[in-house]
């Protein structure tokens, strides 16, 4: 069954058509720093990680009983 639609409603089927279209360039550059922000984070924190596991074992080497001093949580 084939509908004719006013010209009103075609307009907005078009208009909702080009709204539900690919990202923009400028969208998916967003995603992108969006996407390398959250891998920084994520190597900072491994890296952080690592870096304390390292001054502990340092410490237990050296026989030291020192508190280890809290960093700063973001």
């Amino acid at each position: 069954m084939t509908e004719s639609y006013s010209r009103q409603r075609q307009r907005a089927e078009i208009a909702f058509g080009k709204m539900q279209s690919p990202p923009t360039a400028r969208e998916r550059a967003f995603d992108e720093l969006d996407a390398m922000k959250i891998t920084r984070e994520e190597k900072t924190l491994r890296l952080r990680e690592a870096r304390l596991a390292k001054e502990r074992q340092d410490r237990s080497e050296r026989g030291c009983t020192a508190p280890e001093k809290q960093t700063p949580k973001r």
